[in-house]
């Protein structure tokens, strides 16, 4: 379930290094109160120093109230969250983090199938270590070696006829087509990793086991042609927007993202992809209709229209009403 949450300010306790480029992070209430309680698939919104806004999923332990633990690829290329976790000493360092949040959740099922690419596998752990001997599951765990394989040592403990450990140099890529084909009516296929990975798998699913249920976690937006709202039900027409607790109207132009036009007036209004799968700018929908275009939201979460992400939702009604 979709839900908006508050922040708190940790301290980084420590940093470990669980495979090449891949390192550990727990976080502590400064003065050793226990943390909100979170579930298997939630993640963290980092406020890093530099203002920079990051998620992260958590990996550890749900029932271990007294540490939050996420887990960080270095990506030298990337956009800089994970350069400044990786290269700045920021063990000691007060934290501000939004959250837990949980767009992702591990929901009962007779049987499951997890499919994780690389740093994917941090929600990935936390739900195999709950499911547990209460149903049937099997992980599919795709790198690019296994020295750059975060966890394997943990997840090997699961047995060899629960976990598929498949680094990419040694085995190639992982069998998407022959992994979905196991699925029916029965399964859960949950999905975390490159867009490649979550493309491959839909579509899998569609062909192979259209009956199986499939969920997912982006790092990054869909390619376009694979996006729910591929033809958008409202167009790009104009629409207004109350701010509620702002006490103040805005009018959407059909070029500009809501998002945008909230944060002129309301620049604290919090934001991280602009692309509608980290979740960062949701909020409460008070009234109207909403046009849903992100990829966090299930379809009953939809149809409800309590919440909606502003960056690339827009509205089918011709005024909304937000909590903000």
């Amino acid at each position: 379930m979709s839900s908006i949450d508050g922040s708190l300010e940790l301290i980084m306790t420590d940093v470990h290094l669980e495979a090449d480029g891949v390192i550990s992070i727990a976080f502590a209430d400064p003065a050793g109160r226990d943390l909100p309680q979170w579930q298997p698939g939630a993640h963290l919104e980092l406020v890093l120093p530099s203002g920079l806004l990051r998620q992260y999923s958590l990996c550890g332990r749900p029932e271990d109230r007294k540490q939050y633990k996420v887990a960080v690829l270095h990506q030298p290329a990337g956009r800089g969250g994970s350069r400044e976790l990786h290269e700045t000493g920021l063990v000691g360092r007060r934290i501000r983090v939004n959250g837990p949040r949980n767009h992702f959740a591990l929901k009962p099922s007779p049987r499951y199938v997890f499919i994780a690419g690389g740093i994917g596998v941090t929600p990935i752990l936390s739900m195999a270590r709950a499911v547990g001997d209460t149903a049937p599951w099997r992980l599919h765990y795709g790198g690019r070696s296994r020295a750059s394989m975060a966890f394997v040592d943990e997840l090997q403990g699961f047995g060899g006829d629960r976990v598929d450990i498949s680094p990419q140099d040694v085995h190639g890529l992982l069998d998407i087509d022959g992994i979905v084909a196991t699925a029916d009516a029965s399964t859960a296929i949950y999905c975390c990793g490159p867009a490649a990975l979550l493309d491959a798998v839909q579509e899998a699913r569609e062909r192979l086991a259209p009956e199986a249920a499939l969920y997912f976690e982006r790092f990054a937006a869909a390619h376009p042609d694979s996006r729910l709202d591929a033809v958008p039900a409202g167009g790009e027409r104009p629409f207004v927007v109350e701010l509620r607790r702002s006490g103040r109207t805005v009018e959407i132009a059909p070029d500009r993202s809501a998002l945008d036009v909230i944060r002129e007036v309301v620049p604290g209004m919090p934001y991280s992809c602009t692309e509608g799968y980290c979740g960062s700018c949701e909020v409460a929908v008070l009234d109207g209709t909403p046009d849903h275009r992100d990829e966090i939201l299930t379809p009953e979460e939809r149809a409800r229209g309590r919440t909606m992400f502003p960056c690339v939702s827009r509205a089918l009604s011709e005024r909304l009403v937000l909590d903000v």
